[in-house]
């Protein structure tokens, strides 16, 4: 939504509001855009921020899924007296 400076004056609660809900909100002065209206984001505690990362990996260990070992993996380039074939 684009709305003039002047004309959100007297709407600003409602943009505010309109803001925080998840609506673009842009302030133009003459025509132009010059100020967006965005919410703040808190920032999370410590304690959230180790939560959060604790199920991400939780997630990505529960997907993986063992794969051929990495020391044999080019064991078909070498022959049986470990020099190149």
């Amino acid at each position: 939504m684009r709305i003039s400076v002047t004309d959100a004056k007297g709407q600003l609660t409602d943009l505010v509001r309109r803001a925080e809900a998840g609506d673009e909100v842009i302030l133009t002065r003459h025509g132009q855009p010059t100020v967006r209206l965005v919410p703040v984001q808190t920032e999370q505690s410590r304690e959230e921020r180790r939560k959060f990362l604790e199920a991400i990996r939780a997630e990505g260990a529960a997907k993986a899924t063992p794969g051929p070992s990495a020391a044999r993996s080019q064991d078909f380039l070498y022959g049986e007296d470990g020099l190149p074939e």
